[in-house]
């Protein structure tokens, strides 16, 4: 746990009592002890303290809340068999608990999961009922067997997705089981009628010499929609904290609950099954309106666009938008949103780059959003080659942003970038991730 986590430091008045049945056990959402407000003041001062050191002129730190539950639009889960029926939990990376599975030894199985959309742990529940109910097939065959679930749905959870995720030493599945998964489905959709669509990834059996996280699943069967129309409206914002001001912190309050608006148009995405889309479906609105509004001109880049989240409202606003994604199959819908300005370029941002400093191209505004690696010295260097008149830096991690800020302001030169805003925006309560937005400008 970390030292601000200490139970035993927390002010009295800083205290919460955890929401999550699990806290303690499982090994997320570790911000749980402290209450909403003093999450944010943790966050804020980690955030600051790093950017401090790095020696840049900072603008005061502007603070984005988020309702501090039920706000995720996807989750992904362990699935393991615990006496003869299929739980689905987190993998306990505390270790606190004993082993209760041999193929998972730090398998938790969880009841709930209070930062999850509702719909994702009903309908999760709804499955483990159906494989269940079915394990001659599902659970009994050492052949394939069930590993992880992930849910994704719409921010008004009118619409859901499911991978279900097998491990197999098999090529392909026999064909009573895909089958079996079209019937599973169906039946699941009358439950549970949000269901749009689903499939199998196929996973190789599990060993303790490959990491989890550098698997690659193969397609198995499908079943209904291959992704789902995720809309974003100011409708989508539904009440965030606020309360006393903090001036050295942030211009936003921070205790009463209020709704917060913006002048945000409405904007539909496809977003395949696979595909990555930011997890906060509060906050959305709010990332997205202050990315994109009152920024317009000739020329824009989108990099690392993903399935165009902000391309598709630059477009609106700009002549001319290009954005660049390499990974799949987020780079197909990017490519086949059919919007007249908007050009897709299938490449790596780095050489992306490379050719537009030979080009010396030179946008009115870049947009990157890279991920929790960073955009990195390189790519930091070409735009500052670029030396657009303004560049927006999303970041999904305080570890390498103060560098790549750092690179950017000095390679630009005394009268190249200035750090002119700083937004904190809370996309993960209860646990210790930080979203930042800079916004520079020359």
């Amino acid at each position: 746990m970390p030292p601000s986590l200490d139970p035993a430091a927390i002010q009295p008045q800083d205290r919460a009592t955890p929401p999550c049945p699990h806290f303690g056990s499982c090994g997320g959402c570790q911000l749980q002890l402290l209450t909403y407000a003093a999450q944010l003041r943790d966050k804020a001062s980690q955030l600051r303290t790093r950017l401090e050191a790095t020696g840049l002129a900072l603008p005061m730190l502007q603070l984005h809340p988020s309702p501090p539950l039920a706000y995720r639009n996807r989750i992904r889960l362990t699935l393991a068999e615990i006496d003869g029926q299929l739980r689905a939990g987190y993998l306990n990376s505390s270790n606190q608990q004993p082993a209760t599975n041999n193929l998972h030894p730090a398998f938790l199985p969880i009841t709930e999961c209070p930062i999850a959309a509702p719909i994702l742990w009903r309908a999760t529940e709804a499955l483990l009922a159906q494989l269940n109910q079915s394990a001659s097939l599902w659970l009994r065959n050492p052949n394939q067997t069930p590993d992880q679930l992930e849910l994704f749905t719409t921010a008004d959870e009118s619409r859901l997705q499911l991978i279900l995720y097998l491990r197999t030493a098999a090529k392909s599945l026999p064909r009573k089981l895909t089958a079996d998964f079209t019937t599973l489905c169906e039946s699941l959709h009358v439950r549970i009628p949000e269901l749009t669509g689903a499939g199998i990834a196929l996973l190789p059996m599990l060993s303790r010499q490959r990491s989890r996280r550098n698997e690659q699943p193969r397609p198995g069967p499908t079943w209904g929609s291959p992704g789902l129309n995720y809309s974003i409206s100011a409708k989508n914002q539904i009440v965030i904290l606020s309360g006393a001001k903090n001036p050295r912190i942030s211009p936003l309050p921070l205790s009463v609950l209020e709704p917060r608006t913006s002048n945000l148009e409405p904007a539909t995405y496809w977003v395949p099954r696979t595909a990555f889309f930011q997890a906060n479906r509060f906050l959305l609105p709010e990332l997205l309106a202050l990315v994109t509004n009152n920024r317009s001109g000739q020329s824009a880049f989108d990099l690392y666009a993903g399935v165009g989240l902000f391309s598709r409202a630059l477009a609106a606003r700009f002549t001319q938008v290009t954005a660049v994604e390499i990974a799949e199959p987020a780079a197909a819908a990017l490519a086949a949103a059919k919007i007249p300005n908007l050009h897709a370029v299938k490449a790596t941002t780095l050489d992306f780059l490379r050719v537009a400093v030979l080009q010396r191209d030179r946008p009115d505004l870049i947009v990157l959003d890279p991920p929790r690696t960073g955009a990195g010295p390189e790519v930091c260097s070409l735009l500052a080659r670029i030396a657009a008149p303004t560049l927006v830096y999303v970041s999904c991690s305080p570890e390498t942003l103060p560098s790549d800020l750092q690179t950017l302001t000095t390679l630009a030169g005394p009268s190249g970038y200035t750090l002119a805003e700083l937004h904190l925006f809370d996309l993960f309560p209860q646990t210790t991730h930080i979203e930042t937005v800079a916004v520079l400008t020359r």
